[in-house]
């Protein structure tokens, strides 16, 4: 393990993933959340996501989504696309859906947490895998930061559990207008409670600090709404 607060979880697949951890720093019963990565695998970023996430009261855990093509602990550079784009290309729904319940059976075992006050929340590849989560956990809460790739799981919106908080950049290449309207089009077709922010003035990756993309001012809004939903959703 190659960062502290890790932790090993079996998926029913029989495969084995790390993933880390972060805990709020006073005694009390907390609501739980799935953090999960970007493709660029638990790095210091996410860590830091998960590591601020604690300090706002929520028990999480961060599951290595790569574990069945890479060693643990793997990171890439932001820089370095090329090189996630073979373990990127390596998951599947099922595969990540063991992964999902493992993280989800993680969250419910810890005695400090409420075992149906339950989130998660994903940047990127991780956006489109928290649609994924609201799909196949009964969440209470969903969040996807600029998910790539999650019109491809559109015919899942009537599977959706708990709400679902949507942040996508104005300026993103990466996702098209009309990729964000299939999305939400068949979260209207299917009933399903959503909250769709488009911040005109962001690109792909605006919440990361680690990307040349990184938008401060938009980082700062989308987190303060994050925050306020899942308080309003998980306590």
């Amino acid at each position: 393990m190659s960062y502290p607060n890790a932790v090993s979880l079996q998926a029913s697949d029989n495969t084995q993933l790390n993933a880390y951890t972060a805990f709020p720093s006073t005694p009390g019963t907390y609501p739980g959340i799935i953090l999960l990565q970007e493709a660029f695998g638990v790095n210091a970023h996410i860590r830091s996501v998960a590591d601020r996430l604690a300090q706002e009261g929520f028990v999480v855990i961060a599951p290595e989504l790569f574990h069945r093509t890479a060693a643990p602990g793997l990171e890439i550079p932001y820089s370095d696309f090329a090189s996630a784009a073979p373990h990127f290309q390596g998951i599947t729904p099922e595969g990540l859906t063991a992964d999902l319940q493992a993280s989800l059976a993680w969250l419910q075992a810890q005695d400090n947490v409420v075992a149906d006050k339950i989130g998660s929340i994903g940047f990127c590849l991780g956006g489109r895998v928290s649609f994924l989560a609201n799909a196949v956990l009964p969440l209470a809460a969903a969040v996807s930061y600029y998910g790539g790739g999650t019109h491809t799981l559109t015919d899942r919106a009537q599977d959706l559990h708990a709400p679902h908080l949507f942040f996508w950049g104005g300026l993103d290449k990466h996702i098209s207008k009309e990729q964000i309207a299939s999305v939400i089009q068949a979260l209207d077709t299917a009933g399903k409670p959503y909250i769709n922010t488009v911040i005109s003035y962001a690109d792909h990756g605006f919440h990361c600090d680690a990307r040349p993309s990184y938008n401060p001012d938009a980082a700062k809004e989308a987190w303060a709404l994050t925050l306020a939903f899942f308080n309003e959703k998980l306590r």
